[in-house]
């Protein structure tokens, strides 16, 4: 990092860290003398006193009504934290470019969903996320119903060639070995004391899909269903879907160690034979034969995969090329602009800054690294029962949780860092785009057993 840019982040953090430091010292103890004087005196004796003050008190009364109302007085140290992490964001998409196409939504959202407002004696101004009649609550309703997710899977599948998966689908098992990480997950969260619902919406984070991620928990970790024993489930959507993007943006660097943690050079050095050409029928029928065989299998995981096999036929069809461009240009754009602000707008500190948000982070680090993990060493595994010639490079393995097409890509970088010449990109996206599929029916499968 250049002197210049430290600088520039030196100063940011200062002036993060001065706010703070002014609100502990000025704006809370003003905020605790202002909640005991409402509890002081009651709403008829408040009225009198505001009757009985001198001329010109109006002008004071106005100005100390303003402060009340500001962003300053209301202003609270994890608001800072959470604008601090929105910074982050957008700085991670700008500078370094990780996913900016989420990660700049999310972000600003997040500096959105964190600008402190009066919200005393459960006063509803109309402006957070989480209050009724709000313009950020109406859009927020397409998270929580999940209408968003099933969107995005439409403008994903029609912007998807599925000819790799269709020439070698023997891969397509690198894609469902990686789901691993996500059952794996969700017995951990249960041990660790979420209920069961939270746990299942907790362990999708290993696929490494932000809409899978979000539509299970907004079924199962939203804040409103009833458990067994009569309580109500957390609501777990802000940051199950933040640790989803992130894991998803973080890939080219959480990735690579593990890679070559578990493969051995000369594994990284196997060649794989070139895919091959795949027919338009089969491109044809793919989409509906995978549509009917996998909401057979997983009904529950229907609003995804229905969306998803739907674009790719609109696409590969031929017949209805202005619906399929809609679909993958300016129809996933403003789902995705929707998605991320307003997934960045529920952190709001006093719902996200919780001990339950770490550790969903810390398991969805697991969930991720343990799907990585089982894409390659099954990949090794399937060596051990094929030919020579058709030996699979164990990287393409990683391939198989579901941010497509990063992961893929990162297999791609790996392979040519152990040979300039071998390209394992066409080979890498069967797993991947199995994942995809894969994750979505394994979300399909916990719903069916805890929604």
């Amino acid at each position: 990092m250049k002197l210049t840019e430290m600088k520039r982040l030196l100063t940011v953090i200062g002036i993060i860290t001065l706010l703070s430091l002014a609100w502990t010292a000025f704006i809370e103890p003003e905020k605790r003398q202002h909640q005991s004087d409402m509890s002081v005196y009651p709403a008829s004796e408040k009225g009198n006193a505001d009757l009985s003050q001198q001329p010109g008190s109006e002008t004071v009364s106005g100005l100390k009504r303003f402060w009340e109302y500001s962003g300053f007085r209301n202003a609270t140290a994890g608001h800072f934290i959470m604008i601090g992490i929105g910074l982050f964001f957008i700085f991670l998409a700008i500078k370094y470019d990780y996913e900016p196409l989420l990660l700049i939504p999310i972000g600003t959202g997040i500096l959105i969903g964190n600008i402190p407002f009066y919200m005393d004696n459960g006063l509803n101004l109309q402006i957070g996320i989480y209050q009724e009649g709000s313009v950020l609550n109406y859009l927020y309703f397409g998270v929580l119903k999940g209408v968003y997710p099933p969107l995005i899977f439409l403008g994903l599948g029609a912007m998807t060639d599925f000819s790799s998966l269709i020439s070698n689908p023997r891969l397509m098992l690198l894609g469902a070995a990686a789901q691993i990480g996500i059952f794996l997950t969700f017995l951990g969260s249960l041990w660790l004391g979420f209920a069961p619902p939270e746990a299942g919406a907790i362990g999708i984070i290993g696929g490494a899909d932000g809409p899978t991620a979000i539509f299970l928990s907004s079924r199962l970790a939203n804040g409103v269903n009833l458990l067994s024993d009569g309580t109500t489930v957390k609501n777990l959507i802000g940051p199950i879907a933040i640790a989803a993007y992130s894991y998803m943006a973080l890939v080219p660097v959480l990735q690579p160690p593990i890679m070559r943690l578990l493969t051995t050079r000369k594994e990284r050095l196997i060649r794989m034979k070139p895919p091959r050409a795949v027919f338009k029928l089969e491109k044809i029928l793919f989409p509906i034969i995978g549509l009917l065989l996998t909401t057979f299998i997983s009904p529950a995981s229907l609003p995804l995969l229905g969306m998803l096999f739907f674009g790719n036929l609109l696409k590969e069809s031929g017949v209805t090329k202005r619906l399929a461009e809609s679909a993958r240009t300016s129809m996933i754009d403003v789902v995705t602009i929707l998605l991320g602000l307003t997934v960045g707008a529920s952190t709001q500190a006093d719902v996200f800054l919780t001990p339950d948000s770490i550790l969903i982070f810390v398991l969805g680090a697991v969930s991720f690294m343990l799907a990585t993990a089982g894409g390659l060493i099954f990949a090794k595994v399937m060596n051990l029962f094929i030919n020579k010639e058709d030996k699979i490079n164990p990287l393409i393995g990683a391939a198989g949780v579901s941010a497509v097409p990063d992961s893929a890509r990162v297999v791609q970088t790996e392979g040519l860092r152990a040979d300039p010449t071998n390209h394992l990109l066409m080979h890498a996206m069967t797993p991947n785009i199995a994942g995809v599929i894969g994750s979505a029916v394994a979300a399909g499968i916990l719903l069916s057993f805890l929604g």
